[in-house]
């Protein structure tokens, strides 16, 4: 299809070296963990783990020690934001960015439970505020909150009841859940009360959400980017009109398609014949997550590869771009790392992939147990 603009074209492999350096995975960076945090505008964090391994791909002398320590200190916290998933975000993110997407799919994801019927007769306002209660007096397990809740509303769907609660109120999976090593059940609590900070709001506050700031974030983190792309990102719609505010802010590109891709000026776009080094991802990293065109990193004929129904595989990057999938094997005396490649691979990537596994093994797993790796094909 022939371009429907006038912006220079960015092909698939110069989007894909702008995204990794961007994402510090071109080249691991010196920055602390708060930094790198901060600067990724979060880390998936649907499964304990993957925020770990997600900063031992990215940053410089990363131990999985560092990210508890910050968690048990507040500095960071898990909790449902982009998409409706949970997020590692640090305390001022977590507040700012779960007012920012609100309106989003979470508030869809709540629609949902009503239009199927599990809310029928439920106050939302009173719940919310019951909810509030009962996770601010101690943290509550969603079964605990949702035995609390049912015998104000018998007739409603107990799931629905902690779902609509977690919709509601801006709840912080609070410690030792999420923590490298020891992890416990989801426990609540609401952002005030866990971080207990005057200079952050709860999530109530009538302030609007800085949305232009969060779109120049995200184009630092991911961009080039188009609307759609930041729309797919953070699970907002009609971001149009933020963008066209900033359009004078802002370089214009477009990819093959014509579709228009906005970056901020001073952004780093590596020549797309910059060496890109093997990288392993934990499932669900956003670096797959983050845009409505995933060719930049997913070739279009591995497209669905890195799923198994509504399952997120780990994954491994071969010059840029999607290589295959890892599994990890942690028994109780070996610890077994497999590759799976989805394409070719020469002799030179298989060392460089054997290096990188070696140095992902050595970092994340337990120095008394000895393990191994294992390619596939």
């Amino acid at each position: 299809m022939a371009p429907k603009t006038n912006h220079p074209v960015l092909g698939a492999r110069a989007l894909n070296r702008a995204t990794l350096d961007r994402q510090l995975l071109l080249r691991r960076s010196p920055q602390g963990v708060v930094e790198a945090v901060e600067h990724l505008v979060g880390l998936q964090a649907q499964n304990t783990k993957p925020p770990y391994y997600a900063l031992a791909a990215r940053l410089e002398g990363f131990r999985p020690e560092q990210l508890s320590a910050l968690m048990e200190s507040r500095a960071v916290a898990r909790i449902v934001t982009m998409r409706s998933t949970v997020h590692t975000h640090t305390a001022d993110d977590a507040v700012a960015l779960r007012r920012l997407v609100q309106p989003g799919a979470i508030d869809r994801e709540l629609a949902l439970f009503v239009s199927r019927g599990g809310l029928d007769g439920v106050d939302l306002d009173r719940l919310a505020a019951t909810a509030r209660a009962l996770v601010e007096e101690r943290p509550r397990t969603p079964k605990q909150l949702r035995e609390e809740l049912l015998p104000l509303w018998p007739d409603a769907d107990p799931q629905s009841l902690s779902v609509a609660a977690r919709c509601l109120l801006p709840l912080v999976q609070v410690t030792p859940r999420g923590l490298w090593g020891r992890g416990g059940q989801v426990a609540l609590t609401t952002t005030g009360q866990w971080f207990d900070d005057p200079s952050l709001t709860d999530g109530t506050s009538d302030a609007p959400a800085d949305l232009d700031r969060t779109v120049l974030r995200y184009l630092g983190a991911f961009g080039p980017a188009s609307v759609k792309d930041m729309q797919t990102w953070c699970g907002l719609t009609k971001l149009g009109p933020a963008f066209e505010r900033l359009r004078p802010r802002l370089l214009v590109f477009q990819d093959e398609r014509g579709t228009e891709l906005f970056d901020l000026p001073d952004a780093p776009r590596p020549d797309e014949d910059t060496p890109a080094p093997p990288r392993f991802l934990p499932e669900f990293d956003n670096l797959l997550l983050s845009h409505a065109d995933r060719t930049r990193v997913v070739p279009a004929d591995l497209r669905g590869r890195t799923w198994t129904g509504n399952q997120a595989h780990r994954v491994f990057l071969l010059d840029g771009f999607l290589g295959g999938i890892w599994h990890l094997d942690e028994g109780k005396d070996r610890t077994t790392l497999t590759i799976e490649p989805f394409v070719p691979v020469s002799r030179a990537q298989r060392a460089s992939l054997a290096a990188e596994a070696e140095r992902t093994l050595r970092l994340m797993t337990p120095s008394d147990i000895p393990y191994e790796i294992v390619h596939g094909r």
